[in-house]
């Protein structure tokens, strides 16, 4: 069996119409006729909410509490948990397969594979002169990466196009051995640069915004309130621009959608469709004002809810959907089971084979995320959250599916809240997160406030 592994940047799951999260139009048809052709798993999680970490999990199979590589900005190499571990693509080259990565595949961790075909991505370049949406600047006049609106480049210039004609012509070639292609692309990760015809989907007084509770961080302890970045939403809001930035995200999902659906024609029209396994994964999820957040990194459902859909021939029946509670660790064992290669004996997820060939199997695996040492744990009905410090969030999905109460220390809540925090690994099990390249300290954690002789001292010191 071949592998064709697409995966898109930032991509929640609002297009697979799910009504508690977004009731707008989502243009998507490439991506949602491959989630109807196979199987969708509804509730599948990242390892971790940002992409070096989530993208170092899924391709070494090590959980990131174990690696230590929960965040963003660190030396992934500094692991040792990593070192001499096979990848993913290492454990398919080394069982003879052909290998490529295109694009955003890996983020900051080396799979120890010396590609046959290889094609790094670009971020699409700011237009010339203001921010498009008005907002984007920071100190000095700089445009940072939160902008959106029509790029200035013509479509054959984008990256993520280039990078889908790469994919194809790899699917093109003849070959004389199973081929293993991987294809990331970057949008809809920011900023949101797309050609003016994809924002022209969505007129703005066709946006719906989904649904917020302005004082959702009320009940939210001081950790969790610290991953949102308020000064941020504060500026969309002022300015009267939900509905924009929304349509920016929009547009560039459905720019992602329109690219991969040339490569999935491409296989289509190939010899290799009825003998290639087809996977698609998203990293993680995308606040899109939930919580007041504007990106990932928080341990809530926007955030860790990922996209992952199986059409594995002979495998897999046609619109079958899957909510039993599954981790993108598991892509991994399911591929090397596909395959019929041998796992290795690192790997901390589990083969998705009972699931992809029976929906309903029993399956009594949690889904577990981390962030910067914060964990999450999500089972089919609810979520528990347990930050740095001790202290917890617990949400009843039944009844709360925005997650908008914070039952933890609710008597009702006990027994349940007892029984989801013993599937997290306990704080000794977890390996402090590794430092962020600059040598900084943990970048989500309060700091403590210094004692007044400490200021005194640091003051003496500086003299």
């Amino acid at each position: 069996m071949n592998v064709l592994l697409l995966i898109v940047d930032d991509l929640n799951t609002w297009l697979l119409e799910d009504p508690t999260r977004y009731s707008g139009r989502v243009v998507a048809p490439n991506i949602q006729r491959l989630a109807q052709q196979g199987v969708l798993f509804h509730n599948a999680y990242t390892a971790s909410p940002v992409c070096c970490p989530s993208r170092t999990a899924f391709l070494s199979g090590v959980a990131p509490w174990k690696s230590g590589v929960s965040r963003n900005g660190v030396r992934v190499s500094e692991s040792k948990v990593l070192h001499g571990l096979p990848s993913l693509f290492k454990t398919f080259q080394d069982s003879g397969y052909w290998i490529t990565k295109f694009g955003k595949v890996s983020h900051g961790y080396d799979t120890g594979v010396e590609f046959d075909a290889t094609m790094n991505h670009k971020r699409t370049p700011p237009p010339p002169g203001a921010p498009l949406n008005g907002i984007a600047q920071s100190g000095g006049g700089r445009v940072t990466e939160r902008d959106w609106g029509a790029t200035h480049l013509a479509e054959d210039q984008m990256s993520d196009k280039r990078l889908a004609d790469a994919a194809i012509e790899a699917i093109q070639q003849k070959h004389d051995k199973p081929f293993f292609i991987s294809c990331g692309l970057f949008h809809p990760h920011y900023p949101w640069y797309v050609p003016q015809k994809y924002l022209d989907l969505y007129p703005i007084e066709e946006i719906q915004l989904p649904p917020i509770r302005t004082n959702d961080l009320d009940d939210i302890p001081l950790f969790g309130q610290k991953l949102v970045n308020t000064g941020w939403d504060d500026k969309v809001r002022d300015n009267g621009l939900l509905k924009q930035a929304i349509q920016g995200y929009l547009a560039s999902v459905s720019f992602s959608d329109f690219h991969m659906g040339r490569v999935l024609k491409a296989l289509e029209n190939s010899p290799h469709r009825d003998s290639t396994i087809v996977v698609l994964i998203s990293d993680h999820g995308f606040h899109l004002g939930e919580k007041r957040n504007w990106t990932k990194a928080t341990l809530w459902e926007e955030a860790t809810d990922s996209v992952l859909m199986f059409r594995v021939p002979g495998v897999t029946q046609p619109e079958q959907v899957c909510t039993r509670p599954v981790s993108l660790l598991d892509l991994y064992p399911t591929l090397a089971d596909l395959a019929d290669l041998k796992q290795p004996a690192h790997l901390d997820g589990h083969s998705l084979l009972p699931l992809l060939r029976d929906v309903t199997a029993p399956w009594s695996h949690p889904a577990i995320t981390v962030y910067d040492g914060h964990m999450s744990v999500r089972t089919e009905s609810a979520r528990f959250i347990r930050y740095w410090d001790g202290t917890t969030e617990l949400y009843d999905r039944t009844t709360d599916p925005h997650e908008w109460a914070n039952q933890s220390g609710n008597p009702e809540f006990a027994q349940l809240q007892s029984r989801l925090s013993s599937l997290l690994p306990t704080r000794e099990q977890v390996v402090e997160p590794l430092p962020s390249r600059q040598g900084g300290a943990l970048n989500s954690r309060p700091q403590k406030p210094k004692r007044p002789q400490e200021k005194a001292d640091k003051r003496k010191n500086r003299k």
